[in-house]
């Protein structure tokens, strides 16, 4: 079990559980047509994942985190974890597994337009297990899911009950489907909202209200409930009051990694305190700047740049 970079286990402020995966970005000036062949200069390889690339933003920004996933004892898991080993990540409850092969993203940037289109490869060979004997020494204040690794994350829900938790909502899965109703902030993609919702679009406020009204139905009774709408902003709903805040005006060049900045960026606000609606504003400056970069892990902004944007505000 593990490979890592121990610190004193009571130092950890944050335990992020969810995939561990190798991104390989790819730069294409349209989306490639079937039977055909696409010329691309440039490429770029890092580790990614939802949780862990929120883990990565949290650590590169201080915060004491852990970060619990696993991955194969293959050339792609070796790089994660060197990865997280340079910004001092906890990796403790981090599996290398033998014989697994880690999750591997294939993802294809549109340089007009910064979308971007991923083929994921994520083998079956079985969950992570955190036993009680190794959540035992980590007193975590925030817990972080992304819904890949559902039995660890309930483990962690179990060990943890004062906890402040939150789920990293991005499609409909075993996974979110199960911990979207014991978090204390469900923070959903707009993909996951509809899953759930059964709306066809989000483009009016009334389809807006409803969805948090379903959504609401399908959540922790006193969850806050917040859905990204990707250039459109977020709406929110907290005691049963809708909101809004509106989306940075930028020129994306690529939007890999935006979502999980947004919730990293979430976690450390909720972690250090600030009101939900700073939080909010707070997540949407990161990924702001974080979609106006290439790559993914890559484009993490630093911390003194996001608190510049917020103070600008």
């Amino acid at each position: 079990m593990g490979a890592g970079v121990f610190m004193s286990t009571r130092e950890v402020e944050l335990l992020a559980i969810g995939l561990a995966s190798y991104d390989i970005s790819l730069f294409v000036d349209e989306f490639p047509r079937e039977n055909s062949k696409l010329e691309t200069h440039e490429m770029i390889e890092q580790g990614g994942g939802p949780a862990a690339n929120a883990a990565y933003l949290l650590s590169l920004w201080g915060v004491n985190c852990s970060f619990a996933g696993l991955v194969g004892d293959d050339i792609h898991g070796q790089r994660i974890l060197d990865e997280f080993k340079l910004i001092g990540t906890d990796l403790s409850l981090t599996e290398t597994r033998h014989g697994h092969a880690t999750a591997v993203s294939v993802i294809l940037v549109n340089t007009r337009n910064g979308s971007r289109t991923i083929v994921n490869r994520k083998a079956a060979f079985g969950a992570l297990e955190l036993k009680s004997s190794q959540l035992e020494e980590i007193y975590p204040k925030v817990l972080l899911f992304d819904g890949h690794e559902l039995e660890a994350s309930l483990s962690a829900l179990e060990a943890f009950p004062d906890a402040v938790s939150i789920l990293d909502a991005g499609s409909l899965r075993p996974g979110t489907e199960k911990l979207a109703s014991k978090v204390k902030y469900l923070v959903a993609a707009e993909r996951f909202a509809l899953q759930v919702s059964g709306l066809a679009d989000l483009g009016s406020e009334a389809a807006q209200r409803e969805c948090l009204r379903r959504l609401h139905e399908r959540a922790h009774a006193d969850a806050i409930i917040v859905v990204t709408l990707g250039s459109h902003g977020l709406i929110y709903e907290k005691a049963g009051t809708f909101d809004q805040v509106s989306a940075c005006e930028v020129r994306a060049i690529d939007t890999t990694g935006a979502g999980d900045i947004f919730h990293g960026a979430f976690a450390y606000g909720v972690l250090r305190g600030f009101s939900l609606e700073t939080t909010l504003r707070f997540a949407t400056i990161a990924a702001g700047l974080s979609v106006q970069r290439r790559g993914g892990r890559q484009s993490t902004p630093t911390l003194a740049a996001v608190e510049k944007e917020v103070g600008e505000y």
